[in-house]
């Protein structure tokens, strides 16, 4: 039992060593960009953000309407449900083919699309898709 476990224990020496790797090559690239870097004299027109050539004046970004989050946020929601469609499609065929089965593959596949059809009459009756206003 004592061999089992020292051999389980060894198995985690790679990714050990993996690790001590991927830490030290990090700490070692941040102090070896330290030790050789251009040392350059710092004024206030380098130290300014580089915006395509343009000064940088006004606020950093334009402001967007909540409205069109929220229409980016569902057509994300919808996007994803919509590719559990496509499991379903490559299943369904062998699936047809168990005769037990074939009535609850089916069911749950209209549930589910019921269930996406109810969650987007009811964005449509908040209006949640017309962000012009």
């Amino acid at each position: 039992m004592e061999n089992l476990q020292q051999s389980q224990v060894a198995q985690y020496i790679p990714v050990l060593i993996l690790l001590v790797l991927a830490i030290g090559f990090a700490a070692g690239v941040l102090m070896l960009s330290v030790l050789v870097g251009f040392r350059s004299k710092h004024n206030r027109a380098k130290d300014t953000a580089y915006e395509c050539g343009k000064d940088p004046i006004g606020e950093g970004g334009a402001r967007f309407s909540v409205k069109f989050y929220l229409v980016a946020m569902l057509f994300i929601l919808f996007d994803i449900e919509v590719v559990f469609l496509y499991p379903w499609a490559v299943v369904y065929r062998q699936m047809l083919a168990e005769h037990a089965t074939r009535n609850l593959i089916f069911g749950s596949m209209i549930s589910f699309i019921v269930v996406l059809l109810a969650g987007y009459v009811y964005a449509l009756n908040k209006k949640a898709f017309d962000w012009k206003s």
